[in-house]
């Protein structure tokens, strides 16, 4: 006996298969704008997740009234941001991650040189603080994808004195915006690279106290996850002479 077929059977049948199929592909976001990869010399530089700018960790050009001459760098590292200073009362604002070392600094300097894919080494202190992380590093990590600096590094002096500040790259941009337990100043990949075009050598570099930072930013605390958010109102910060970053550290109150 001959089965005919019927356009309405075929129908049916490739709904089915479909349905039984493997799922669809995720769709991923697009880059957001100045974050895409990039190549770079030898390297490619992969976009930065999505998920990981909001607007706060954009680059972005703002008002700023702080008086720091045009040229300059101001570093935040309680409220972890940094700012190009432009003409007219305008900067340019950076979020940064800011890890051991990158908490011990204040004052002045300036930017005694600069390096494209620089390499990196531990210092002493840091092999002799944890010598089963560092010590592995004591011969240093040349420039590169797995280099710690990441594609550009900005080194701060103090007359002829290299200070050991670094202003840098990252290898994990989930820490930009989080204290982290090393490391100077760190930035997105993309935003040093800007930030490392704008930068002239010599120019200077001012750090922020606690103090600098509440008035000119307010008080930013740590949310659950590590991630930056300004205090809720009333909240009372630790005293900050027994631990310099505790009041960008600190949990917020619990609610209620």
């Amino acid at each position: 006996m001959r089965l005919s077929v019927t356009p309405l059977a075929v129908l049916g049948l490739t709904l089915l298969l479909t349905a039984c199929g493997a799922p669809p592909e995720p769709v991923e976001p697009p880059p957001v704008p100045g974050y895409e990869g990039v190549q770079d010399g030898d390297y490619f530089i992969e976009p930065v997740p999505p998920q990981l700018l909001d607007a706060a960790k954009q680059r972005t050009e703002v008002d700023y009234a702080a008086g720091d001459e045009p040229g300059s760098v101001v570093v935040d590292p309680y409220a972890r941001r940094l700012y190009y200073v432009l003409e007219g009362g305008r900067a340019i604002r950076y979020a940064v991650g800011v890890g051991r070392e990158g908490s011990t600094f204040r004052g002045t300097g300036t930017v005694g040189r600069k390096a494209e894919w620089p390499g990196w080494t531990p210092t002493a202190n840091m092999i002799r603080r944890q010598p089963d992380v560092y010590g592995p590093y004591a011969g240093g990590i040349p420039g590169g994808l797995e280099s710690p600096l990441g594609p550009r590094a900005l080194y701060l002096y103090r007359g002829s004195r290299d200070t050991y500040f670094r202003i840098h790259g990252t290898v994990d941009p989930r820490s930009i915006g989080r204290a982290s337990s090393a490391g100077c100043i760190r930035l997105f990949n993309q935003d040093i690279i800007d930030l490392y075009n704008r930068v002239e050598p010599g120019a200077r570099v001012k750090v922020r106290t606690a103090e600098e930072s509440q008035l000119h930013e307010g008080l930013f605390i740590d949310d659950e996850d590590g991630d930056i958010l300004p205090a809720p109102p009333g909240y009372v910060p630790p005293d900050p002479a027994a631990d310099p970053l505790a009041a960008a550290a600190a949990p917020p109150p619990a609610a209620g």
